[in-house]
Order: structure tokens, then sequence, then C-alpha cells
């Protein structure tokens, strides 16, 4: 096994997205998938309505209903378990559980009325983006509606900005378990100062993709391979949109360098490949050490 998944569970048309990237991150890792119900508190709830034990009971019971109904919906190879937590907040919850399982990831759907195959940011998925020190998978909306699939290749966006050696680490790592290749699309056209002109932005641009290409293929075990792709287009909209997704790939991208240490937060430039992306993004937290050196 490699890691776990925890998967943000509600009865919601969410909920069965971010089960069914679960359950894809699941096979294509070899890894448990942890459904999680969050609940709030006794102390959250006491101000909506009384903690009555009749009212405690059924809730409890409801929300192992939905957890037992979703995890039958599960691949029957999968290994899967159902938990309710019970938290201030879902995400509060989630981190919890993720510390517990020693998840490699905590999988949320998008809020509600996003469009078909896109991602729109819930208060749950935004909270996680601040406070999580484990990666973020975010599924976009109609995930559970697509057929069946295992991870068919890795997308990392690589840039120059501090933490890429990080992310690029943990894609290379993610690409190894699930056994299969490696995409790394570069943002440094859109990570070089104002101004510069269009050669001194080609020339960064090739030294960088020479360069990350030959550490993913240091990392990366033999049999797997590694591509490099500009991301064409004026802005950062226009290269997502212009680049090719094969049905079930997932890209990885760094958190914002304005982070805490450990924790994540999504940068104008993930933000802006996020209104594109027909594909599931995962949010990656660089390290302590690379924050304390920026």
């Amino acid at each position: 096994m490699s890691g776990a998944i925890v998967v943000g569970y509600t009865a919601t048309d969410a909920g069965a997205d971010a089960a069914a990237l679960g359950a894809r991150l699941g096979r294509s890792l070899d890894a448990t998938v942890h459904l999680v119900m969050v609940l709030p508190s006794e102390g959250t709830r006491s101000a909506i309505v009384p903690p009555e034990r009749a009212y405690e009971d059924h809730l409890r019971a409801q929300a192992r209903q939905w957890l037992s109904d979703a995890v039958a919906a599960l691949p029957p190879a999968l290994t899967r378990s159902a938990h309710v937590r019970f938290a201030e907040s879902f995400a509060e919850g989630l981190i919890a559980a993720g510390e517990e399982f020693g998840a490699r990831v905590i999988v949320v759907g998008t809020a509600g009325g996003g469009l078909f195959g896109r991602h729109r940011l819930g208060s749950v998925a935004t909270e996680l983006l601040h406070s999580s020190t484990i990666p973020v998978a975010l599924a976009p909306a109609g995930l559970a509606r697509e057929d069946d699939h295992v991870v068919p290749r890795v997308t990392v966006a690589v840039g120059t900005r501090p933490g890429a050696e990080t992310l690029l680490d943990e894609a290379a790592s993610f690409a190894a378990d699930s056994s299969t290749d490696l995409r790394l699309v570069s943002l440094v056209p859109f990570d070089v100062p104002p101004g510069l002109d269009t050669g001194a932005i080609r020339l960064a641009t090739g030294s960088h993709a020479h360069d990350v290409l030959a550490r993913a293929v240091e990392v990366l075990p033999d049999g797997l391979g590694a591509v490099v792709e500009e991301a064409p287009g004026e802005t950062v909209e226009d290269a997502v949109a212009n680049l090719t997704w094969l049905p079930g790939e997932v890209v990885l991208v760094g958190s914002s360098r304005l982070a805490q240490p450990r924790r994540l937060f999504l940068g104008s430039t993930a933000a802006k490949m996020l209104h594109e992306l027909p594909v599931p993004m995962i949010v990656v937290p660089r390290t302590r050490a690379e924050a304390g050196a920026r």
C-alpha cells in the first residue's frame, strides 16, 4: 500500500465526485481510501439545536447510513473504510483524520453550482487550502459521472518560484507509485518579471525546461518517461485551455510562496489555472526549510 486517501464525504453530488476521485487515486496508488463525514461538534451544535441524545443518535445513524451507501458504491477491489468524526469545522475534521490515517492526500468536491467538468471552490476547500499540511485534491463537478479510470498520466505545473523542487519531487513520486509517465508543463513565461523581452523569456524557458527534465529523469524509476511542454498562450487561462488532457489525468501545483511553512495557499497562477482545468488539481505544500529560505 502507498499511504492513504482521505475523502471528505457529504451526501451530495460534490461528495460523490470526491468519492470517485478518491477511488481513482486509491486504485492508482494502491492506497486505502477512508471516507470521512464530519459532523458539528457539541460546542458548535449547541448554538443551533439542543444537544439532545435522541438528536445525536439520529445524526450519527443518518451519517453512517450515507457512508454505508457511499462505500458500497466504490469499486469492490478497493480497500476502503468509513468514519464519522466530530469537529468545529468540516476542514478541521478532515485534517485531523488525514493526520490520524497518515494520508497522502485529502480529497474534496467542488462547491454547489459549479459548471460540469469545472472547479468552484467552496468554504471547505478554501479552509483546507489555507490550513492543511497535507496535499489537497480538488474534484471537478461531475467527476462521478465519468467512466472509472486509473490515473493515465501525471502533469505537474512547474515554474521558478520557491517550492518548485519539492513539487517536482512529489509529482515524480506520484507518477512512480502509480506507474505512469510524467508531463512537466513549464510556467516560466508567467513567472518572469514584467517587461522582459521575448528573447529573454524564451532563453529562460528553455534553460528551465532542460533543468526540470533532467531532475525528473533522475528521480523517476526506469521504464517511466518524462516530457516537458511549454503551456501555449498569452495568459495562464489560455495556456491551460490549449493543453491536451487525458481522461483520468491529474495535475499537481505548488502552494503560494506567501503560504505559511508546510501549509497550503492557492497562489494567483494556480487559481487562474483552476478556472479552466477540466481535470482534478492536487495542491502540494512547500517544506518548512524552503519556506524559511524564502
